[in-house]
């Protein structure tokens, strides 16, 4: 399979939306490009898997590779491992989940589904490049959308939320750049082929220097406490489908680099930063979680439970160990399913309700009996019941984290299991107070989802049963992928 097509389908897509004439021509091009970048994403695992059941061994499959740049050593360079075929397909999922929850978007429809493209082109292309210059360029393609959606279609205090998030971010990237230069001119090589790289043993004083200014960077798009801010902000006024993208896959592109390329990279610098890291890991669930309780706007529950979420992400890399690893890696899908459906609920209950307050409503289970139900299901979800993906994924971290027999990485671990509960209490209290009770006075009216919203809501609520009820094939696909990582960090 040529991995080209992934970053061909949303480029022509958006070029093709551009063209349009009408809105509805838009809204169908789009909905048809998504539809055939979630084909690709599931041609793309069918033929990953055969190929590794057939015996392939290489670290990275599907490879294909240009000189883009030959005097810096640059190239278009893209492949795939087990790691990389998952976040594509929680991509795939997200962007026509995304396209479909914005059918009513009535101002600058062209405008807004092409920067919604865009978006994705950005995240396709940086979780298959194996060139970390082409890496970077793809994670900045992804920054500018968001200002946009924000400062444009969002609302409340969007100019100061859109700005605040794009200052972070580029702050971020960076922090990403200076790191990534000082790994290109730390070698005799100079280079910037991830694989090529891999090979290498980067001077321990360079990955001392290069490694947390690597996983800050990736970590302020991920979240990483102190520097998660801005995801309350911009979560909050963001419009729908870009509250679902930024949760959904661009804090998962801040997880993927320090995984792929902080960790994999400087293995040794991995191991001297991984109290610290471990640490904020920690404070960044309970900190988010006991934040979370304090919100009434659904968006702010949502933006700080994300937080707390993403934190697992981060203590499962920062553990170093096979399981946490492959359990962060999970984490990261469950959360993307998971947050996106959850915004997508939100922004169907504030298209009929006009209103984000947890105590200006209550018996919506009568009126929108498909919604709330959907809403039940990512709360159950976010507190990782059995049977849904969230459960997989955090038991596997905790599982991974508790192999280390020392005491202060089980008392890290027992901290973050703490949270649990304090997710229980808020979850449970503003799902019971929206749908249960009395209905409130003039939303007797209301309507259920439509065709387009419930569709939105199945794709997403698929994947999270996937994961949750046969976790087997995600496990499958990205434990290799881990080993490798953890191998090179034994070494």
């Amino acid at each position: 399979m040529s991995l080209s097509l992934l970053i061909l389908v949303p480029l022509l897509t958006a070029i093709t939306i551009l063209l349009a004439r009408s809105a509805a021509q838009v809204k169908w091009v789009a909905l048809a490009g998504s539809a055939v970048q979630l084909i690709l994403a599931f041609v793309l695992l069918f033929k990953f898997n055969q190929q590794r059941a057939t015996g392939a061994v290489s670290q990275m499959l599907f490879e294909t590779q240009y000189h883009w740049f030959p005097s810096w050593n640059i190239s278009f360079h893209l492949g795939v491992d087990g790691i990389s075929v998952a976040m594509v397909l929680l991509t795939a999922f997200v962007v026509i989940a995304g396209v479909l929850v914005s059918w009513n978007i009535t101002k600058m429809t062209k405008e807004f589904y092409f920067l919604l493209i865009l978006l994705s082109l950005g995240a396709y292309g940086f979780f298959i490049s194996l060139d970390l210059f082409i890496l970077f360029f793809f994670l900045e393609i992804a920054v500018i959308p968001k200002y946009l959606l924000i400062g444009i279609w969002g609302s409340g205090k969007k100019e100061y939320s859109a700005n605040k998030l794009a200052l972070m971010l580029m702050g971020g990237s960076a922090l990403v750049l200076v790191g990534l230069l000082g790994i290109y001119f730390s070698g005799k090589t100079h280079s910037f082929d991830l694989m090529q790289l891999s090979q290498l043993n980067i001077p321990l004083q360079t990955q001392m220097i290069c490694f947390p200014l690597l996983f800050v960077g990736f970590g302020v798009f991920t979240a990483l406490f102190p520097f998660h801010t801005w995801v309350p902000d911009g979560h909050s006024s963001a419009p729908t489908a870009g509250s679902m993208f930024l949760a959904g896959i661009s804090m998962k592109l801040g997880g993927y680099g320090c995984l792929r390329v902080a960790t994999y990279l400087m293995p040794e610098g991995a191991k001297e930063y991984a109290t610290i890291v471990i640490v904020l890991s920690v404070i960044a669930i309970l900190y988010g979680a006991f934040a979370t309780m304090m919100q009434k706007d659904l968006k702010y529950i949502n933006a700080y439970s994300s937080v707390s979420h993403c934190g697992f992400v981060l203590l499962g890399i920062g553990m170093l160990t096979k399981t946490a690893i492959t359990g962060a890696v999970m984490q990261m899908v469950s959360h993307g399913l998971m947050t996106a459906l959850f915004f997508a609920v939100i922004g169907m209950i504030y298209e009929r309700t006009h209103t984000r307050q947890v105590n200006e409503m209550s018996g919506l289970l009568k009126r929108m009996p498909f919604i709330i139900t959907a809403l039940f299901i990512v709360g159950f979800c976010s507190l990782g019941l059995p049977g849904f993906s969230g459960f997989v994924a955090e038991m596997t971290v905790f599982v991974g984290s508790w192999q280390h027999p020392d005491t202060f990485s089980r008392v890290a671990t027992v901290l973050a299991c703490l949270s649990i509960v304090v997710t229980a209490v808020y979850i449970l209290r503003a799902v019971t107070k929206i749908s249960m009770g009395p209905l409130t006075t003039g939303f007797q009216e209301l309507t259920d989802a439509t065709w387009n919203e419930k569709l939105a809501a199945i794709i997403l609520l698929a994947g999270i049963l996937a994961i949750g009820l046969a976790p087997g094939w995600l496990n499958n696909l990205i434990s290799p992928g881990a080993e490798i990582i953890m191998n090179k960090i034994g070494k």
